[in-house]
């Protein structure tokens, strides 16, 4: 088995770095401490921004299965990256969100804090991932709830 690079010596960490950060924070708002980067301004493209992200959040899920990160801190990340992609398809909305979400920083701040060996995972990113899994419980029940209620009134009208 071959050993994990040290984070210090990571070069893909490294320009996972500089991308999240020209992805999320390249740009200041002039007299504000507000910044944003590109994926706000590429997402006005329509389908450009989501392709983007996708594939520079896949590249960091990428790296953290090979730095062996714990399973639960990779499921937060592809959910930041499923909740940026999902506010992204609203237009305009969709990119002031992905302005301030930051989910590319977020998921950087993960990979580092957890690159380390020995760096447990927190009981907010379990609480997390457990919201997260129940939301995507209720998204998948309750539409066949409302079928199922939907049969049965019919079944209950009298139709003569």
């Amino acid at each position: 088995m071959s050993e994990l690079p040290r984070v210090s010596d990571d070069r893909a960490l490294a320009a996972l770095r500089k991308y999240a950060y020209l992805l999320d924070a390249a740009f200041q708002v002039p007299g504000t401490k507000l910044r944003f980067g590109l994926d706000p301004i590429v997402g006005l493209i329509p389908g450009a921004g989501d392709i983007v992200t996708g594939f520079f959040s896949a590249m960091m899920l990428l790296h953290a299965v090979r730095l062996r990160i714990p399973k639960v801190i990779i499921v937060r990340m592809m959910a930041n990256t499923a909740l940026d992609l999902l506010t992204g398809v609203v237009p305009l909305l969709g990119d002031l969100f992905d302005a301030g979400f930051k989910a590319n920083l977020r998921n950087l701040a993960l990979l580092e804090r957890h690159a380390t060996p020995g760096v447990p995972p927190s009981r907010s990113d379990y609480i997390f991932v457990g919201i997260c899994l129940g939301i995507l419980a209720l998204l998948a029940i309750v539409p066949v709830l409302i079928f199922w209620w939907i049969l049965w009134a019919m079944s209950n009208i009298n139709w003569l």
